[in-house]
């Protein structure tokens, strides 16, 4: 098994169910980890391309407002688990303003698995 992973994503979005989120861009912090089946060495065309979680989370953080980081969390991975080589996908998104000054940030996890 080979896990691909891209942490430390930084993003901004329409994210929040207040009323002083709604309309206003936030910053998160996006994790993936993506496990797929070991093809050994060899191109790039044989295994996950980490570049498409990247557009993956900017298309659905340029997507419109979003409520919840459970959602975004939720889409994302499952957008990754539409590779039918991803045989589990965990992300995680933090928004660290969430709870500013208090906490560095809080958020979301989701784990799907086949």
């Amino acid at each position: 098994m080979t896990r691909v992973f891209v942490t430390g994503l930084r993003l901004q979005a329409e994210i929040g169910v207040h009323r002083h989120e709604i309309g206003k861009l936030q910053p998160l912090l996006v994790d993936v980890e993506l496990d797929v089946p070991s093809a050994g060495p060899g191109r790039l065309a044989d295994t996950v391309n980490y570049e498409t979680i990247l557009k993956a989370a900017r298309a659905i953080a340029e997507g419109g407002h979003i409520e919840l980081v459970e959602t975004f969390a939720d889409r994302l991975a499952r957008t990754c688990m539409a590779d039918p080589r991803v045989t589990r996908a965990r992300v995680r998104v933090e928004k660290p303003l969430a709870l500013a000054p208090d906490a560095v940030a809080a958020g979301a996890e989701i784990v799907l698995e086949r």
